[in-house]
């Protein structure tokens, strides 16, 4: 039997069926013509309209199986990081969570599979946290996680029922944007900042790493998105395969097209940078001895031409830095090695603003001892540096390893320049997850900075995927700016990168307690993402907001539903009169 608008519901009740009307069915906002096709040119049979593939059998009819399949969607996309590093596995991973959301029986549904998935998402990318956030964690995964409730509800619309070629076309497009979106709200410091950014999985591939020299990170994600995007129309829309399949040969055209033209920064020589990662010291004493540590892996530096040595984060603890002699160590060996230290100062100390307090804080040493060029660490690490409202948070300092007093903000980035003896070197410092932020490292090389160096400390996390995942990032920075960068750690992993984002050297393991010197290949001229900045992100509200205007569009051209007629009278009576 047949109805207008599609097929009978199978084995669901008269209330499943009213609110199983699909996003891309007569419900959601499209025309619906007299055959029962919507507007846009699709029939509302398909599962999501309560068609044959939405029936009430099966795992995914229980909610707790259906959420429990959101839950490990949303997870697969971690795979893809380092340390597993499936790169490959990004294009095809999220393609599962959007056959499920296409599925949903309701808009609240929708949301609810995307808001599931993306704690499954969360938990999954940060796990590493754990040992520091403990239960948190959860409650953490799950606030950030109602970003992805409005994505949710966006590829339901786009991608539900049986798409036409031109909703196929518009959901590659905007589906895409939609997560972009997420990615720039988590990127607030406050939130956690843009770790696990879906297009830093592609931080060894050529080709993506030439994307982002053209948009940056985010061009990369929207890549990623648009592939599982196209895959999941061409698995589960067969009347929008061919848009599909075009789309999907414009990303790789597009691709090639900017592995072919787009801009490269021009050679301008090389520069020797020496990293000095003292390993994992734990214990009484622990300061003093890293400090010690990391002196003699500096002075069998000596007489290997370099330019400049880069210690980790905090690398140099308190009670070291308020002691005279510590001062003079750090000269004597810049004096001994010929080169400047890049130290890391994580003590209580007073900025040129006369504020006192804990700072983390990238001071440059000279054979006269400290130069006088520092830079106080931005963006701090929720939890980890500061608790966020800690009036309301404080408790967390008894759950987990969340600061026991929080740590005092810089204002301001600076670039360092090195004496003539190391031609002038300009460089730009990046403290721990400052390295995630792409407008930080892109505001260092506008403003001249030849070398980006990053200091960090991954010794908390020093048996998870955390110290790989940190290490990659170097990667996306290098080739957004065309500029090469140094990751140095007080534990590994220590890594090089060139201006267009290859590896340089042998990277230095979690495992190693090693000085190592890197032959960095110097650039000039300005990369497209240097010049334009985050365009992509623009595009991504531009596309949303056309999305919004169409659908705006459409509820005004809408008819307005009819009054109801007289009631009819029957052979039997009338509604005033029963019986007459």
């Amino acid at each position: 039997m047949r109805i207008p608008g599609g097929r009978l519901p199978v084995g669901r009740n008269t209330a499943d069926a009213s609110e199983g009307s699909a996003p891309g069915g007569s419900a959601s906002g499209d025309s619906t013509a007299g055959d029962g096709s919507t507007g846009d040119g699709s029939s509302g049979g398909g599962p999501a309209a309560g068609g044959r593939d939405s029936t009430g059998t099966g795992p995914l009819s229980s909610p707790w199986g259906r959420g429990a399949a959101a839950l490990l969607a949303g997870a697969l996309p971690a795979l893809a990081f380092p340390a597993p590093g499936l790169w490959w596995f990004a294009y095809v991973a999220l393609v599962p969570w959007l056959l499920l959301i296409r599925t949903a029986r309701s808009p609240r549904r929708a949301a609810l599979d995307g808001w599931i998935g993306g704690i499954g998402f969360v938990i999954a990318v940060h796990h590493w946290l754990m040992p520091s956030l403990h239960v948190f964690i959860v409650l953490l995964a799950a606030l950030l996680g109602l970003l992805w409730a409005p994505w949710g509800l966006l590829v339901s619309r786009l991608l539900g029922g049986a798409p036409s070629a031109l909703r196929a076309v518009a959901a590659v497009v905007v589906v895409p944007s939609g997560w972009l979106m997420i990615e720039l709200v988590r990127s607030w410091e406050g939130l956690g900042g843009p770790w696990g950014l879906l297009g830093t999985s592609q931080w060894e591939v050529a080709p993506a790493l030439r994307v982002a020299s053209v948009g940056g990170v985010w061009l990369v994600s929207l890549l990623v998105l648009a592939v599982n995007t196209g895959l999941a129309l061409l698995i589960a829309a067969p009347r929008a395969r061919t848009a599909a399949g075009v789309v999907l040969l414009v990303c790789v055209l597009s691709v090639t097209a900017m592995w072919a033209w787009a801009p490269r920064p021009s050679s301008a020589g090389t520069v020797r940078i020496a990293v000095v990662q003292p390993g994992i010291v734990e214990g009484p004493g622990s300061v003093a001895r890293r400090l010690d540590r990391g002196e003699e892996l500096t002075r069998s530096l000596a007489g290997r031409d370099v330019d400049l040595v880069v210690w980790g984060e905090s690398s140099i603890g308190a009670g070291a830095w308020e002691r005279p002699e510590t001062g003079r160590r750090l000269a004597e060996l810049s004096r001994r090695v010929g080169a400047d230290l890049l130290v890391n100062v994580d003590a209580r100390q007073t900025d040129g603003s006369g504020r006192s307090g804990i700072f983390k804080s990238a001071v440059l040493v000279g054979p006269g001892g400290p130069t006088g060029d520092r830079y106080d660490k931005m963006r701090l690490v929720p939890f980890g540096e500061y608790v966020p409202a800690r009036s309301l948070l404080g408790w967390a300092t008894s759950v987990g390893k969340a600061a026991g007093e929080d740590r005092l903000r810089g204002y301001r980035q600076v670039v360092m320049s090195l004496p003539d003896g190391a031609r002038g070197l300009r460089i730009g410092p990046l403290v721990c997850f400052e390295t995630a932020f792409p407008d930080m490292s892109r505001r260092l090389v506008r403003d001249g900075a030849q070398v980006l160096v990053a200091q960090s400390a991954t010794s908390t996390f020093q048996d998870s995927w955390a110290p790989a995942q940190h290490a990659s990032l170097g990667a996306l920075r290098a080739a957004e700016n065309g500029r090469p960068m140094v990751h140095s750690t007080l534990t590994g992993i220590s890594a090089a990168y060139g201006p267009g984002g290859e590896r340089v050297g042998r990277p230095l393991g979690t495992d190693a307690s090693a000085a190592e010197v890197f032959d960095l290949p110097l650039a000039r001229g300005q990369t497209l993402y240097g010049r334009l900045g985050d365009w992509p992100v623009y595009g991504a509200f531009a596309a949303l907001a056309a999305l919004c205007a169409v659908e705006g569009l459409r509820a005004l051209r809408r008819p307005a539903p009819r009054p109801p007629g007289p009631p009819a009278h029957t052979a039997h009576g009338s509604p005033g009169r029963p019986g007459h």
